[in-house]
């Protein structure tokens, strides 16, 4: 079983429109909504991929209870604590040329006893737990290191934490020992302070940098995602460079199709080369689906066969 953690979800709303009016009335050629929040993205794709996900965390009011429903007929199995307040949504907008514009709520307010319960439930799931993966932001009221008590709890019982999230909270997560971290480019730049880019594209012996920094702070490896240049790892067999080829689309949670293909590889025992070849081509499929969360298995084997993997190119 993989515990996936997602203490924020969110209801996701997406409007597709020919072109956007910002100061008139727009009406949706397509309107999508489904359970969302990046945890809940990678528990949906665990489950497409054949694994067996436990999705916890905290959810409130109607839009929560909506969301665990959703989830329920989806077939994924949840395991949330009731809050007090209202759960998030988010809005995205896609327009005819695939500009894509998110609008994303802070989400609710947590208190102590909230949290508190929901810890003791998270240490019951890791009695059956072979890997653990903490996913999105935290709400309001929960400290930055949060995450970092997660997974100290989850490596003293020997279980295997990938995380994903930004800021301060990733700072303190990585230093407590997670088996994988997965900033993205923005994150892992505001996190160094330095700029990790060029008018061409991600500057590879930048990026390779900050990612050793992140990886000396404690986390065990460090798999930055790229957007469309791929995925750069680096981890103590070595660095690699994952390439897929470009795809058209929605990129809105392929950075959490990446994660769910990270955490699956790592239960499975693949070697880092295939977990990066399945990573690249996973997150490329779900770009080409037109709602997060989701992928074809045509688009995830064509993308497998696309991808090129590159070791020790770069740095």
């Amino acid at each position: 079983m993989i515990v996936v953690v997602c203490l924020n979800p969110a209801l996701d709303i997406t409007h597709r429109v020919t072109t956007v009016n910002w100061g008139g009335v727009n009406r949706p050629a397509a309107v999508h909504a489904r359970p969302g929040g990046k945890g809940v993205n990678v528990a949906r794709t665990l489950q497409a991929l054949g694994a067996d996900p436990l999705l916890t965390g905290l959810a409130g009011g109607v839009t929560g209870a909506g969301i665990e429903a959703a989830l329920g007929r989806l077939g994924v199995p949840t395991a949330f604590i009731p809050i007090g307040a209202e759960t998030r949504r988010t809005f995205t907008v896609v327009d005819g040329e695939g500009t894509v514009t998110a609008f994303n709520e802070a989400g609710p307010e947590v208190s102590e006893r909230e949290f508190t319960e929901f810890r003791g439930q998270y240490g019951e799931a890791l009695a059956g737990a072979s890997a653990v993966v903490l996913s999105g932001s935290l709400p309001p009221g929960l400290a930055a290191g949060t995450y970092a008590a997660l997974i100290e709890t989850a490596t003293a019982r020997g279980v295997p934490v990938v995380l994903d999230t930004h800021g301060e909270a990733l700072l303190r997560g990585a230093a407590a020992g997670p088996a994988i971290v997965k900033p993205n480019l923005e994150e892992l730049a505001n996190l160094t302070g330095r700029r990790l880019s060029t008018p061409d594209g991600p500057d590879l012996t930048a990026v390779t940098a900050a990612a050793d920094q992140l990886r000396a702070s404690g986390a065990r490896a460090v798999v930055a995602s790229l957007g469309s240049a791929g995925l750069l790892a680096t981890t103590g067999d070595g660095r690699w460079l994952a390439r897929p080829a470009a795809v058209a689309g929605n990129p809105t949670g392929a950075g959490d199709a990446v994660v769910a293909a990270l955490a699956h590889g790592l239960v499975l025992g693949r070697p880092w080369d295939e977990r990066l070849r399945h990573a690249a081509a996973l997150g490329a499929a779900t770009v080409a689906a037109p709602v997060a969360g989701e992928f074809s298995d045509a688009d995830y084997a064509g993308a497998l066969s696309a991808t090129a993997l590159h070791r020790d190119e770069v740095g």
